[in-house]
């Protein structure tokens, strides 16, 4: 049984590079299918606790315990809870259903078992005790989500700023026109005093506001979690300790705030990234994926409000196969940041017999792999011909969790020729195997240009100016 399921379950398009490729999307749909034809499924249901008691709650169908398929309930269920952690977020899981599956979920999400960094995580970000309770499907809470509208404000003169792993921008922008535009090399990352990165944001804005008569509002975006302008975890702080990032990070755009006594707004880069394409494309139902250092994701809904999700895509598990590349930061095989980020272009060139420089960073290296396509090396272009295969799965995978008629993809990966064949590979994943979403969903690829200056101008319309 588990040899067919598997079977049924493999794409029907070749991976150049990835003959292991295990897409979840597949996988879930043919256990689905599974319970569908044999008549042997019973309801469950799965809520996600956050701040406020919003829920969100995902209702699906598993085997019953007694059946001889019920050993396959617990890979589907553990999946599906980890990604709608991810997307949603939150301290709290709730299974309303079965009690085997209920146990098994608090086991693995323990201190000893394999979710513990994603239960740390979760308690670290909302600041409780992170907890999985089990109840009857009929006693699960309603959901109750929450959505606001951000962004859009274009009046008057602004700073916007993106924070990256490897480079910091800023703009200064005057009713909705970037003025001045600056993008500064900076290492982050490894730094163990915060008063590096005050000084650099200070000083970014600055040279912004030097280039407008007044500053009514600043707007930024950093990879990470942002909760109420609060730095709740984010990579460009990693190198600092815990006692003291609790001390002098948590709050330094509070503190940056008060300085310039101004509206301020911080959210992560993946939403400005979706805010820049609905504002760009003049539509709602955005789901923006930005593939550089890793893999970030945001969304605005149909209402163009964006929703209190962290649309975390980079630890979302898309790959099922049990010998998938290890995230080396939770310790997770499959997970996003390996397949849609420059991670997945280095991983894949060494598989196509490409030899990059060791002494390089991670950003050359792609750069390496991106100079060897534009001279016609055919294995560069399986590189980013899987990319795209990757891309197309996991779009339909995203979309049974988020509304989407419309994709904007960007990053560094997409840079130059890869990103072309990314979407054609991408588009034809969706043309032979999800017709459905194929006629439904929009891909957009911006140059450049566009982009850099669609995200200054998305950023800087973050806060609202006071009247």
């Amino acid at each position: 049984m588990s040899r067919k399921l598997l079977s049924l379950a493999k794409p029907k398009i070749k991976l150049p590079l990835d003959d292991n490729f295990q897409p979840a999307v597949l996988w879930n749909r043919t256990f689905l299918n599974y319970i569908k034809n044999l008549g042997k499924g019973t309801p469950l249901s799965i809520g996600i606790e956050k701040e406020d008691s919003s829920v969100l709650v995902y209702k699906t169908q598993v085997f019953l315990d007694e059946s001889e398929l019920a050993s396959f309930n617990y890979k589907y269920i553990e999946r599906l809870v980890k990604t709608l952690l991810w997307i949603y977020g939150g301290y709290k899981i709730i299974i309303g259903g079965s009690k085997k599956i209920g146990e098994y979920i608090k086991k693995i999400y323990s201190e000893e078992g394999k979710r513990a960094f994603d239960a740390k995580f979760m308690s670290g970000i909302y600041e409780k005790p992170f907890t999985v309770v089990t109840m009857n499907i009929n006693e699960i809470p309603s959901a109750k989500e929450k959505s606001i509208l951000l962004g859009g404000h274009l009046e008057g003169c602004r700073i916007g700023f993106d924070l990256g792993a490897s480079d910091r921008k800023v703009s200064a922008v005057i009713d909705g026109k970037v003025v001045f535009s600056e993008e500064v090399v900076w290492n982050p990352g490894t730094q163990t005093d915060p008063r590096y990165h005050y000084h650099e944001i200070m000083s970014m804005l600055h040279h912004a506001a030097a280039h407008m008569p007044r500053v009514q509002a600043i707007g930024g975006s950093s990879a990470g979690i942002y909760i109420n302008n609060r730095v709740m975890i984010a990579s460009i702080f990693r190198g600092i300790p815990a006692e003291v990032f609790d001390k002098k990070v948590k709050n330094i755009f509070l503190n940056i705030q008060k300085e310039w006594n101004v509206p301020l707004k911080v959210i992560n880069d993946g939403e400005v990234t979706a805010l820049a394409g609905s504002m760009s494309l003049k539509k709602n139902a955005v789901l923006g994926i930005a593939m550089g250092s890793s893999e970030a994701g945001g969304y605005i809904n149909k209402k163009g409000n964006i929703n209190n999700w962290l649309n975390e895509l980079a630890f979302i598990p898309v790959d099922l196969n049990s010998e998938a590349p290890v995230d080396e930061w939770s310790g997770d095989r499959g997970c996003g940041v390996q397949y849609l980020s420059q991670l997945a272009a280095i991983r894949l060139a060494k598989k196509a017999g490409i030899v990059l420089d060791s002494e390089q960073t991670p950003a050359e290296k792609l750069k390496s792999i991106q100079e060897l396509i534009a001279c016609g090396d055919e294995r560069a272009r399986k590189v980013f011909e899987t990319i795209g295969y990757y891309l197309g799965y996991s779009i339909a995978y995203y979309a049974q969790f988020y509304e989407i008629e419309n994709v904007l993809v960007l990053g560094r990966v997409t840079s130059g020729e890869g990103g072309q064949i990314i979407m054609q590979k991408t588009e034809e994943v969706l043309g032979k195997e999800f017709p459905e979403l194929y006629n439904r969903i929009t891909l957009n690829l911006p140059d450049e240009s566009n982009r850099r200056v669609g995200q200054s101008i998305a950023a800087a319309s973050l806060p609202l100016i006071n009247k």
